[in-house]
């Protein structure tokens, strides 16, 4: 019988799963190959030792179902894990409806999201590794300000590269970044040759995070084996460490004695949504259940739902390997009037390829819906959340109120990956009517399919 007393689910430091899980193994079909960025032929793990250390190389590639997460990584882990679940029972009453509305709150880390969950084993294993330094790219700040606390954390030097309208509208981010030691670069800047070639086309440029990401790579890739480059989503290997994030909700939800017929994330490069939906997928396919899953994107940066399913690269300038992933483009720019964050050209390759195998489904809401119902959250639930993961709440009120408009019963499930206490910013720019709602229109991605690289994916099976 469904639990009908508890707000929050929590489990013991004893509870807390001890390995990650990796989908590789159960997804309907192989991923498609990684290609190098020059030859457009498959790539092994030696083509990525320049970027990476082998240890997170191996991950990448790896078929085994179960990966031990390391007891230097599980102590600082709990240091915020186990995280809790919520019944969001104050949102449920206000909506009137039957659904039960659950959420799992990842904004309890050090700093505010999901995203130290990857940042945390990743600097561990350049640690072991030997690594003294490590370059990055973030827009909103989530991601660099996890990396620079797992880099102080280790010992690691940890150089960042911002998104420069995110710079400019997240300055205390920025400065999180600095309290923990990091250099944070707006970008694109004069350091880089991508960086000067961006500027050289627009002296202006608001920057991107496929911008940001040609900088740290360059400064990887030239810097003779001394500095590392680092991913906060995307990579299988990031996907990977996120799905801590299910493993505990299904623990929990078993807890609530309740289980989800959907569960819903944000997505901008996918980390926080496959990190809770992979242990349910893996659940649905093992026992043959209905769950649905669901992705929720803004209108103005729709890669799952208006991309193109192709090969790309994972930057603006075209160093990195290419990935078959839904793309808007990888020279994609984001429209400065975006205030909802989830602004990456690409959606993660295991995600792209179950959407396109029809395994998730994917929504694009526009922003002044996603900060009305940020509002309406907080009024309720008593947590600010970041803009992005409002993306997740909007999806799951429209769920819950189509329970209502049904008259029938709905278990929804999302993941809270992060607070807003550093977006305010943006709020104040939905309370003052400024915030403009723009749908990326068909003609642009059209039109970016032919700066795209052309691959020939037939030749790549035989």
């Amino acid at each position: 019988m469904t639990d009908q007393t508890h707000t929050k689910y929590m489990l013991d430091e004893s509870e807390m799963p001890r390995a990650w899980y990796n989908i590789a193994p159960d997804l309907p079909k192989p991923p498609a190959a990684v290609l190098h960025p020059g030859t457009k032929k498959p790539i092994g793990p030696d083509d990525l030792a320049a970027l990476f250390p082998m240890a997170l190389i191996m991950q990448e590639v790896s078929t085994e179902r179960y990966i031990e997460i390391p007891d230097p990584v599980r102590r600082i882990y709990q240091q915020w894990r186990p995280a809790p679940l919520y019944r969001a029972r104050q949102l449920e009453k206000a909506l009137d409806t039957p659904a039960h509305i659950y959420y799992k709150y990842e904004g309890i880390s050090p700093v505010g999201s999901h995203k130290p969950n990857t940042a945390v084993p990743q600097a561990f294993y350049n640690k072991q590794e030997g690594v003294k330094k490590i370059a990055t790219e973030t827009g909103a700040g989530q991601w660099g300000s996890s990396l620079a606390m797992a880099g102080a954390f280790f010992g690691i030097e940890v150089e960042v590269y911002m998104v420069k309208i995110s710079y400019i509208q997240k300055p205390f981010r920025r400065s999180m970044m600095q309290t923990y030691g990091a250099t944070v670069f707006a970008s694109p800047t004069e350091r880089t040759q991508s960086g000067r070639s961006i500027l050289a086309q627009d002296p202006n440029s608001n920057g991107s995070l496929g911008i940001a990401i040609s900088e740290a790579v360059e400064v990887a890739a030239t810097s003779g084996g001394k500095i590392k480059y680092s991913l906060g989503s995307v990579l299988n290997h990031v996907l990977l460490h996120q799905t801590i994030v299910g493993e505990e909700s299904l623990l929990q939800m078993a807890k609530a004695d309740d289980y989800p017929d959907v569960v819903i994330g944000c997505v901008g490069g996918g980390s926080n949504f496959a990190g809770l939906a992979f242990p349910f997928i893996r659940e649905k396919m093992g026992r043959g259940l209905n769950t649905r899953f669901l992705a929720a994107e803004p209108m103005s940066c729709p890669s799952l739902t208006k991309g193109l399913y192709a090969y790309d690269f994972g930057d603006t300038v075209g160093l990195t390997p290419l990935m078959k992933m839904h793309t808007l483009g990888h020279d994609f720019m984001p429209p400065g009037i975006h205030a909802g964050g989830l602004r990456y050209h690409g959606m993660a390759p295991l995600l792209s390829l179950l959407r396109a195998e029809g395994i998730i489904d994917a929504k694009a809401y526009h922003q002044n819906g996603i900060f009305e119902a940020a509002v309406l959250f907080a009024r309720n639930e008593g947590i600010v959340p970041a803009p992005e993961s409002a993306h997740a709440i909007r999806a799951a009120i429209n769920e819950a109120l189509e329970a209502k408009a049904e008259g029938k019963p709905r278990t929804i499930l999302f993941n809270l990956s992060g607070h807003g206490h550093f977006d305010m910013v943006s709020y104040d720019a939905y309370f003052e009517g400024r915030l403009e709602d723009y749908e990326y229109p068909a003609e642009a991605v059209a039109d970016a399919q032919h700066r795209m690289p052309q691959v020939d994916e037939a030749a790549l099976v035989m």
